[in-house]
């Protein structure tokens, strides 16, 4: 069993796997903090651009907020529905081999 796993883990499918894995996860997780700290960076060095009003209260800041939070959750949903679809099918598949069935 032991050398199974070895050959598994040594493996192009599995190697392949684990690549595609971390290329998601950083381009989401790049986007996501694009997204926050842009947001963050476009408070502190453009108050003025964020405190237009849009409304008769509201400024431009409040939906520019919203839709960073928005943007979280669809970057979420994004990987939810790539990690059912694409990633966990193959992790079973590739344990199904490990385990001969």
């Amino acid at each position: 069993m032991r050398k199974d796993v070895h050959n598994l883990l040594e493996s192009r499918e599995f190697k392949a796997l684990v690549a595609k894995k971390a290329k998601t996860s950083i381009v989401l997780s790049v986007l996501l903090f694009a997204t926050y700290y842009g947001f963050v960076l476009l408070i502190g060095f453009n108050k003025p651009f964020l405190a237009q009003k849009i409304g008769e209260t509201t400024t431009l800041g409040i939906p520019l907020g919203v839709a960073v939070i928005i943007a979280a959750w669809l970057l979420t949903v994004i990987y939810v529905v790539w990690a059912n679809t694409s990633y966990d099918p193959e992790v079973k598949r590739l344990r199904a081999q490990l385990l001969g069935k």
